[in-house]
C-alpha cells in the first residue's frame, strides 16, 4: 500500500498523512456509482483506503488483498476461509484494519461508512471525524442482516456528520441526528454528453433492431420484472436493452422475449457507447420497501446523455425530475401509451430544459459541499476540548 502526502523518510514513505478510511458493502469494481464518484474526488485531498466486504474462499488461512488503484486510492479486500464463523470473521477484519492503519502513519483520520455492519469490527477506532453516507435504506433490501437497524442506530450515535442519498431518505432520518444533510445523486455531465456524439454501436448491441429503449444499473429485487415483461409483450416492435449485473435474484426468473435483451454488466466508461444508440431510457422500478427512498443516479445520467426518460413513481424522481417535466412518470396501466408518445418525439425535444437543470450539478460540487460539512465537524471537535480546558 502506498501512502501519499506528508513528509517522507529515507524509505520514501510519508511519515504523516490525512487518511479517509471507507467501509463499504459495495465493491469498488462493481457498478460505478455514488461511492466511486464521491470518493474519487475525496482522494484528491487525502489518501483513500477503501475497505470492502470480505470474499470467502477455500483456504486455510485468512489474507488480505491490497490493490493500489492509484497513488491516492487503495482497495482492500479481506479474503477469509469459507465457513468461518461471523465472530472469527469480525476478529480477523478488526486485526486487518489495525494493521492497515499502523502501516500508514497519519495525523488525521476520517472514517466513512456506507454500511453500518462494519461497526462490528471497527467500533474501537479512534478517529478525527466519523461520516455516515446513508445512500440507501439498506435494512429494506433483500437478504439484509437482521441486526442492520440496530447497527445503524449505533452508527448514528457515533457519526459526527450524516449524509443521505436523497431527499426522501433525509426526511425519514433527519430526526436521528443533529448534523444530517441530503445529497441526492449527481452527474458527470462530460462523461454522459459523449452519448450525444456519433460513434460505432457496440458489437453485442449492433444487431438489435430499432427503436431501442434501454436501462442500465444493478438488476435485482428493485426492478418490476412483471412490468418489463408486460411492456415487451405490448410493444413487440420496440426492443428493450437491459445492461447490468444480476444480483440477489435468480437470473432464470427474468422475463424472456425476442425483443428483450439482457446484455450483462458493462464498464462505466462504455455506457455512453450504448446509450447513444438508444431512442429512450426507462427506469422500471418496482414500488416496494427497497425502492421507497432511492434516488437513482441514472436519472440525471440518462438526461445528460440526451435521452428522453420514463420512470415509475419513485418519490425522489417524481418530486424533482417529474415535477420539472423532464421525466415522464408511468405505471403498469399507461407504460405503453407514454413510451409510444416518447418515441414519437424528437430525441432532443427537452435538451434545452435538461441542460439548464443539470448546469449546476456535478459530483465535484457534491464533494466540495460534503467536505465543508466534514471540516466544520472537525473544527468543532477541536474547539470543544479547548473550551472545556479554558
Amino acid at each position: 500500500m502506498k501512502i501519499a502526502g506528508g513528509k517522507k523518510n529515507k524509505s520514501n514513505i510519508p511519515i504523516k498523512s490525512s487518511i479517509l478510511l471507507c467501509f463499504s458493502h459495495l465493491r469498488w469494481d462493481f457498478v460505478h456509482q455514488r461511492p466511486q464518484h464521491i470518493l474519487t474526488h475525496a482522494s484528491k485531498q487525502q489518501q483513500l483506503i477503501y475497505f470492502e466486504e470480505p470474499v470467502y474462499e477455500e483456504i486455510r488461512y485468512p489474507s488480505i488483498r491490497v490493490n493500489d488503484r492509484s497513488a491516492m486510492i487503495t482497495i482492500v479486500t479481506p479474503v477469509l476461509p469459507a465457513g468461518i464463523s461471523a465472530t472469527k470473521a469480525d476478529a480477523i477484519q478488526r486485526r486487518f484494519v489495525d494493521q492497515i492503519l499502523t502501516s500508514a502513519p497519519h495525523d488525521r483520520l476520517t472514517v466513512w461508512y456506507y454500511t453500518p455492519m462494519a461497526l462490528r469490527f471497527s467500533d474501537h477506532l479512534r478517529y478525527d471525524v466519523c461520516v455516515y453516507d446513508c445512500m440507501d435504506e439498506l435494512s429494506a433490501f433483500k437478504n439484509a442482516p437482521a441486526e442492520m437497524t440496530q447497527m445503524e442506530k449505533a452508527l448514528f450515535q457515533r457519526a459526527d456528520v450524516v449524509f443521505t442519498g436523497g431527499q426522501s431518505l433525509y426526511e425519514a432520518k433527519r430526526s436521528l441526528h443533529k448534523s444530517i444533510f441530503p445529497f441526492p445523486s449527481s452527474i458527470d455531465v462530460a462523461h454522459f454528453h459523449k452519448a450525444r456524439e456519433p460513434g460505432d454501436d457496440p458489437v453485442d448491441q449492433a444487431d438489435i433492431p430499432h427503436p431501442r429503449v434501454g436501462f442500465f444499473g444493478v438488476i435485482d429485487e428493485r426492478l418490476d420484472v412483471e412490468m418489463i415483461a408486460q411492456a415487451a409483450a405490448a410493444m413487440p416492435e420496440v426492443h428493450f436493452v437491459m445492461l447490468g449485473p444480476v444480483v440477489k435474484i435468480d437470473p432464470r426468473s427474468l422475463p424472456r422475449a425476442s425483443n428483450l435483451h439482457w446484455l450483462g454488466a458493462k464498464p462505466y466508461a462504455d455506457l455512453p457507447r450504448y446509450l447513444r444508440h438508444w431512442s429512450a431510457g426507462w427506469m422500471p422500478f418496482a414500488l416496494n420497501e427497497a425502492t421507497r427512498y432511492i434516488s437513482p443516479t441514472k436519472t440525471p445520467e440518462f438526461l445528460a446523455a440526451g435521452l428522453p426518460v420514463v420512470s415509475t413513481a419513485i418519490v425522489d424522481v417524481v418530486r424533482t425530475y417529474g415535477a420539472e417535466g423532464l421525466v415522464d412518470i408511468v405505471d403498469a396501466e399507461d407504460i405503453e401509451t407514454k413510451l409510444r408518445s416518447l418515441l414519437s418525439r424528437p430525441r432532443n425535444f427537452l435538451l434545452k430544459e435538461v441542460d439548464a437543470y443539470l448546469a449546476n450539478m456535478s459530483w465535484e460540487r457534491t464533494w466540495d459541499a460534503m467536505a465543508a460539512h466534514i471540516q466544520r465537524a472537525y473544527a468543532m471537535k477541536s474547539i470543544v476540548p479547548l473550551r472545556r480546558g479554558a
